[in-house]
Order: C-alpha cells, then structure tokens, then sequence
C-alpha cells in the first residue's frame, strides 16, 4: 500500500474544489484497487447552515459523494501507474509523463448507488473514515463496495457503480 496523499496531492488527482471537496487526505491506497480517506467534519461545513439549523448532521448524498472522490483517486492512481508502467522502456518517459499528465481528466461518473444504508448521524466534530474497495469491471463499468466510519462504527455501507469516462 502507499503512503498517504495529503489534500494538495488529492487536488491534483480529482478535479474537486472547495466546497465540494470532501477527502482531507488519502491514509491508505493500493491503486486502482483499494483506498482508505479522511475527510474531518467541522462545523464551519456550508451544508450545515440548512441541514439541520437546530440539529447538525452531515447530509447521507455527501457522504457519498466523498466516498465516490475516493473511488475517483483509487481509479485515477491506478490508471497513472498504468499508463507509467507502459512508458518504463523509454529512459525518463515515465517520470515526464506523471507530470504532463492530466490525471483529474480521467474522473468518470458515478452512474448508480446500490443497497447504500445509514446507521448513525455524521455530526461536526466527527472524523470520517471512508473506505472504497473496487471489484468486477464490466466493460467501462466497475462495482465499488464502500464504508463509512466514525471511531469503529458504520455509519455507512453500500455499492457504488462508476464509468470511465469515454476517450
């Protein structure tokens, strides 16, 4: 596994800005297999001025949604070394490409949500550990099995179906 991707790293993977990114940095990553991301909920989150004014919990579409930018870094960081293990013949190709390379291109699209469930509120203050594992591809569509923790608990689980993005 590698080392940790810290947010300046992730930004240059996916194309996600504030305020809609939602990974702080990236603790755990095999690419284009699994991956392991934080994200730290802090009361100073946008979504929280309407969600709830008198009760704070992370709305469940944004939990998924930074459960869906680690599957982009998981499958973005995969394709590089793809793409750089190609290159490795030709003396330095690999080193110049990993930095010509637009990598946030490649972020495809999330096309489905399958059996996602929420066990407990994601409140301010919280640390989100996500969790994306990628599993069968068929053709451009691969399945992705994800997790949400706060400390031990799942407060989310479910299966994400993500595209390619078309060449």
């Amino acid at each position: 596994m590698k080392n940790v991707l810290d947010v300046n790293e992730i930004r240059k993977i996916i194309p996600h800005r504030w305020p809609f990114l939602l990974l702080d940095r990236v603790v755990e990553l095999k690419p284009g297999i699994t991956g392991t991301a934080i994200k730290n909920v802090t009361i100073s989150e946008p979504f929280f001025e309407g969600h709830f004014p008198n009760e704070s919990i992370m709305p469940g579409v944004l939990i998924v949604e930074a459960l869906a930018q680690l599957t982009a870094v998981v499958y973005c960081t995969g394709a590089l070394e793809a793409m750089e293990e190609s290159f490795e013949e030709v003396a330095g190709a690999a080193e110049s490409l990993a930095k010509d390379i637009d990598i946030s291109s490649r972020v495809g699209y999330l096309v489905a949500i399958k059996d996602m469930k929420f066990m407990k509120p994601v409140t301010p203050g919280d640390q989100l550990r996500l969790r994306a594992n990628i599993g069968k591809s068929y053709g451009i569509l691969s399945k992705v099995k994800v997790s949400a923790y706060v400390n031990h608990d799942c407060v989310a689980t479910g299966t994400l179906t993500v595209s390619q993005r078309p060449d």
